[in-house]
């Protein structure tokens, strides 16, 4: 029964990638105004990305997380015009948000007591679900490969079908370590787009260390 009950999610509405977008979009805007109106200053631009980043991820993975392979297999096919658009325009936002940390991170330096820290913290917050976004864009990406024409393209090694969780494992082990592991990826399309996965993944975790590296050296008395 549970299983149904998150099949359902699948609706129109869960379907709709420019629809979630626009709502998490939304939902940023109001958050960044609020950090403006409370005086978080440069600070707000992360506020507006964390809450949007973090509202599409969430919904995501509400949506997908319980799907067994046969609700994978219909939500991944499913057509929607706007999922290319949108996950294009989210992965750019994603790096261009790493500038804003930068930013962030400089008056965080220059800053003193309280806000100090919370610009620190926006800057984290930030690298997190920015890191978090760009893997999930990918992980559905990679679904739709598997389940564009006749179903194929990546071996998980097991007789099952695969579901999400099972793209999500390929996305964030070649968001983690640049590389598959056990997981034998079988045609060009999936191997281009991994290759362009690692090829952001790779910067990704280098500004995560960096930025680490110089939030421990700017905060340290």
């Amino acid at each position: 029964m549970a299983t149904r009950t998150r099949a359902d999610r699948g609706s129109w509405w869960d379907q709709q990638a420019r629809v979630k977008l626009l709502v998490s979009l939304v939902v940023g805007l109001i958050g960044g105004g609020l950090g403006l109106v409370v005086g978080a200053g440069v600070s707000a631009v992360l506020i507006a990305w964390d809450v949007l980043a973090a509202v599409f991820s969430v919904w995501i993975w509400w949506t997908v997380w319980g799907l067994d392979p046969t609700s994978t297999a219909g939500h991944a096919r499913r057509e929607d015009p706007g999922r290319e658009v949108a996950d294009l325009v989210l992965v750019v936002a994603a790096l261009a948000s790493l500038v804003a940390v930068g930013v962030v991170l400089v008056s965080a330096g220059h800053a003193h007591g309280a806000a100090r820290y919370l610009r620190a913290g926006f800057a984290v917050a930030s690298v997190v679900v920015s890191w978090i976004l760009v893997h999930t864009v990918f992980a559905l990406k990679y679904a739709r490969l598997y389940y564009s024409g006749e179903a194929g393209g990546i071996e998980f090694n097991e007789e099952d079908e695969p579901q999400y969780t099972d793209f999500a494992y390929l996305a964030f082990t070649i968001g983690m370590t640049f590389q598959v592991s056990d997981t034998n990826l079988k045609t060009k399309e999936i191997r281009r787009t991994a290759l362009h996965h690692a090829w952001l993944s790779f910067p990704l975790g280098t500004v995560i260390i960096a930025a680490s590296i110089n939030l421990i050296a700017g905060l340290a008395p």
